[in-house]
């Protein structure tokens, strides 16, 4: 069952999946029309997933379940993964690999392989307090508090 994000609770887990490439502004829409079928009908074990999603930046895909009413179970995730995949088909993108790592450079938003990112942090063209996309969050609330964070305080500060 598809519901307003700003309906869900802080609680509700959350995954993020970052495209290569910004999608356009026309792909976006019909992004959002596949993606609030989807939902619409996602279930888990019969039952439906009070579930929402949000797309950041014309590139990150979030989708949200609020687990106090009903669990994301094995099947439903993988659903949910399915239906990331025909995106990825159908709009010739790469959504699914987490050995990729965005941030931004100015007002850019850029996305490399993680080896390039290193060299990049090795070369200075990245530092400390770039802003980075922690995708491995797993709720709303960590969501709007660590999603886009300084590289120091994320995942990434390892590489500094």
């Amino acid at each position: 069952m598809y519901v307003p994000f700003e309906s869900l609770p802080e609680e509700s887990r959350i995954w993020i999946y970052q495209s290569n490439r910004k999608f356009s502004d026309e792909e976006i829409t019909e992004i959002e029309s596949d993606l609030q079928e989807f939902l619409q009908n996602w279930a888990a074990h019969g039952t439906s997933l009070e579930s929402s999603y949000q797309l950041k930046y014309n590139r990150f895909i979030i989708i949200a379940v609020n687990q106090e009413v009903q669990s994301a179970t094995g099947c439903s995730i993988d659903a949910s993964v399915e239906f990331i995949q025909s995106l990825e088909k159908r709009y010739n993108v790469d959504l699914l690999d987490k050995m990729n790592v965005t941030f931004k450079l100015g007002e850019h938003i850029a996305h490399k392989p993680l080896i390039d990112f290193k060299k990049m942090v090795k070369d200075k063209a990245v530092t400390e307090s770039t802003i980075v996309f922690n995708n491995l969050i797993n709720t709303i609330q960590e969501f709007n508090e660590s999603w886009e964070v300084p590289a120091a305080d994320s995942w990434h500060s390892r590489f500094f």
